[in-house]
């Protein structure tokens, strides 16, 4: 990976200390924005619990969403990954359940995501297969593949994600992800392509990693904007095996 995708720099906001990239258009698509502060004279009052502000009762602004409050209703201090804060930074109680919430995303399935996992993949109709180890790059915009060759597809440009699963039983029980069917265009080009994704047929801690990496990519893909993960590889799997007709797989659409 280039060292202009990784080039980050140090940057002193009203909120923090934020560590951000030196070319904003590569950074995260995880990441927020800063919010504009409510100014101090439009707000009299704590934007929570109506406490009026005075000498002893002081406005505090919450980092993630700008409004004002006493320091009864934000005096969390919690990690702010999405906006690059290299310390913890004061929350309102709303604001610091979801980044608390954020923290597990950032501290699961992206660690697991970037450490990597080993995948046999098969390019559109072709029956040859390479072994290659699959990571998501630093800045969470690429899928790295690298094996005989080096591959990168960018993850905003992949359309569809079928999650290949086994061990459905008519009467529900344990299954688990064995492989990944990707849609997705090239950079600079309109053709869609396919790429097919298994896990080795060992079982073994690799299996076990890569099946931990097919979960944590399903949870990237199906983030919203907000930061809330709205489908999980468990949910959808759960709702498969109540099917009458077990499906071969999972078509997941972005």
């Amino acid at each position: 990976m280039s060292t202009d995708r990784d080039g980050k720099k140090l940057v002193r906001s009203p909120s923090g200390l934020r560590m951000l990239p030196e070319n904003r258009a590569l950074g995260s698509p995880f990441c927020l924005e800063e919010p504009q502060w409510v100014p101090d004279k439009e707000c009299p009052l704590c934007m929570h619990c109506d406490a009026k502000f005075d000498f002893i009762t002081r406005k505090h602004h919450c980092r993630r969403c700008g409004k004002c409050f006493c320091d009864k209703c934000c005096s969390k201090k919690v990690p702010l990954p999405r906006m690059c804060f290299v310390d913890p930074v004061r929350q309102c109680a709303e604001c610091s359940v979801i980044s608390q919430k954020e923290m597990e995303f950032y501290d699961r399935q992206l660690k697991v995501l970037m450490n990597g996992a080993t995948f046999y993949i098969t390019q559109g109709s072709s029956e040859k297969s390479e072994n290659v180890v699959c990571r998501l790059s630093n800045n969470h915009r690429y899928l790295f593949l690298d094996g005989e060759d080096h591959y990168e597809i960018e993850v905003a440009r992949i359309s569809t994600v079928q999650i290949l699963t086994e061990g459905f039983t008519p009467g529900g029980g344990n299954s688990r992800a064995t492989g990944m069917l990707i849609q997705y265009k090239p950079q600079g080009s309109d053709e869609l392509l396919q790429m097919k994704f298994t896990t080795s047929e060992d079982f073994n801690s690799n299996k076990k990693m890569s099946a931990s990496w097919l979960a944590a990519m399903h949870k990237v893909l199906y983030t919203d904007g907000d930061g809330c993960v709205c489908h999980s590889v468990t949910y959808c799997m759960y709702q498969a095996e109540r099917c009458t007709v077990p499906p071969a797989g999972l078509l997941l659409h972005i």
